[in-house]
């Protein structure tokens, strides 16, 4: 399996030109009254909030090694020679989030670029300063100066189900802005290696190269996610796309305009996930649950009170049922977030109280 994150490389001939709250669309009707025929009012809702993002990159020619002797450089003349340089660019897509300027596109996007410019669904262009990265998430925020600038309105992606019809918007290959129209396919997908924080809705709206960092809206034009990656079998769409939840796009920006950083919940520790013999091992019924194998001295779970050995079953009453999505709720938390932490210790149950903390940077 290939997970591929999209944007568009480039080479530098390509030539590329370099809000105030929404209100909710209603559905168009079709005329005999039989259903939904058209999604205009949800585009024309969040379109002018989705973006095109062109990057332009400097990349160093590489050149063989004797360039870097000085006798053989001064045996050919060679010492008054340039380095040279080619640029590179790239296409992605991005969301304005507020009506100040700010705006959310992914980390993979931006990353390493020199040179980032914004243009608007109104034909508006503006160079735009990156104002934070979390490549842990691949998000990044962005602030464009424009004046009268549309936000998208961020709905509620906690509450939506699977078949909800869902649209994407962005910038593939380039063409210009372009809407696709499919489903919630999943909800919550974990665990796909694309980055360390996951929980994606999967859509089969097609998302293609340059449509990352564009918007999953709903029926009325509301975000819903942050467009970031597909399942790749053929280089293109295949129905299978990710998005970051919108709730979880916005705390990261938040985090990065406010302190430069995501803050993100922590517990020092070090876990390994219950498998069918562990639990075997253990006398456990069923495998749920991780066995701490080391422990932060001076953390929150060493001021707790756990213990290297303690299997946890249960947090804030949340069965523990995978280690890696456990990992990422205590990471939704916020540093001084009360946490109870059900245990057993030598098969006797016990419950630990504890205070989230903020994870040094050298760990």
């Amino acid at each position: 399996m290939t997970i591929i994150l999209w944007n568009q490389n480039q080479t530098a001939k390509q030539s590329s030109p370099l809000a105030n709250d929404l209100q909710l669309g209603e559905l168009s009707p079709d005329h005999g009254g039989n259903g939904v025929a058209s999604y205009s009012e949800a585009v024309a809702n969040a379109a002018p909030a989705v973006v095109n993002i062109y990057t332009r990159k400097k990349l160093k020619r590489r050149h063989h090694p004797l360039l870097d002797d000085p006798l053989f450089r001064h045996f050919f003349n060679l010492s008054d020679r340039p380095q040279q340089e080619r640029m590179e660019s790239a296409l992605g897509s991005g969301v304005i989030i507020s009506p100040d300027g700010y705006l959310l596109t992914n980390n993979h996007v931006i990353e390493g670029a020199d040179e980032i410019l914004v243009l608007l669904q109104d034909g508006r262009e503006a160079k735009a300063i990156q104002v934070g990265t979390d490549p842990e998430s691949d998000l990044a925020v962005l602030k464009v100066e424009l004046d009268n600038l549309t936000a998208i309105n961020v709905g509620e992606p906690a509450n939506v189900k699977i078949g909800d019809v869902v649209l994407a918007i962005g910038n593939p290959f380039g063409v210009g802005q372009t809407v696709t129209q499919g489903i919630i396919s999943a909800t919550g997908r974990y665990g796909l290696g694309i980055n360390k924080y996951e929980n994606y809705l999967q859509t089969d709206a097609a998302i293609n190269p340059g449509n990352s960092g564009g918007a999953l809206v709903d029926v009325h034009g509301n975000l819903l996610g942050i467009n970031t990656a597909i399942l790749d079998k053929t280089g293109f769409s295949v129905g299978i796309g990710f998005a970051i939840p919108a709730d979880t796009a916005v705390k990261v920006m938040q985090d990065l305009v406010s302190y430069g950083q995501v803050v993100r919940g922590w517990l020092g520790i070090e876990a390994q996930q219950m498998t069918q013999e562990l639990a075997k091992s253990f006398n456990l019924d069923t495998p749920h649950g991780v066995i701490i194998t080391a422990i932060y001295n001076n953390g929150p779970a060493h001021k707790a009170g756990l213990r290297p050995g303690d299997i946890i079953r249960r947090m804030n009453n949340i069965v523990v049922s995978d280690g890696r999505l456990s990992m990422n709720q205590i990471a939704q938390g916020r540093p001084g977030d009360a946490i109870e932490i059900e245990v057993l210790r030598n098969g006797k149950p016990l419950v630990v109280q504890g205070v989230l903390g903020v994870k040094p940077n050298n760990s």
